[in-house]
């Protein structure tokens, strides 16, 4: 089994690469477990894979310059858009898969921080519809 390091991740939101942002990027998919449990069950519980859902959980290092991370965040508040991440801003193969899909950019914080501290935002979206993933 290959083992490796997160280095040059790859993360695009709407098109924009902001991998130079990004310190930490989370994809989670994951499917609600339906009971379909009967009395024919031999009292063992029966589940089925219902709706499936995913979000993106990402920490970025803030940057409020002008046409910079904040000002793109701000002008897609509220709206569904497309992303993009990979593991390496390598090539997308078979070693390189990219997962795809939309997410709902619901929340975006313009300031966070203790004193001292670096300037980071750290955000979660709900996707919406299915995430895909992809090699080529």
């Amino acid at each position: 089994m290959a083992k490796m390091v997160l280095l040059a991740s790859f993360l695009s939101i709407n098109s924009s690469d902001l991998s130079g942002y990004t310190s930490k990027i989370e994809l989670t998919a994951e499917v609600s477990d339906e009971d379909v449990t009967t009395f024919g069950s031999g009292g063992w519980k029966e589940v089925l894979g219902g709706l499936k859902e995913g979000s993106l959980s990402i920490t970025f290092k803030q940057d409020v310059a002008a046409s910079a991370l904040d000002s793109i965040m701000w002008a897609l508040f509220g709206t569904v858009v497309p992303f993009e991440v990979r593991l390496s801003n390598a090539a997308v193969g078979p070693s390189n898969p990219k997962y795809t899909s939309n997410v709902l950019i619901k929340q975006w914080k313009p300031i966070a921080g203790d004193v001292g501290s670096a300037a980071e935002v750290e955000v979660e979206f709900p996707t919406s519809g299915a995430i895909t993933r992809a090699v080529a």
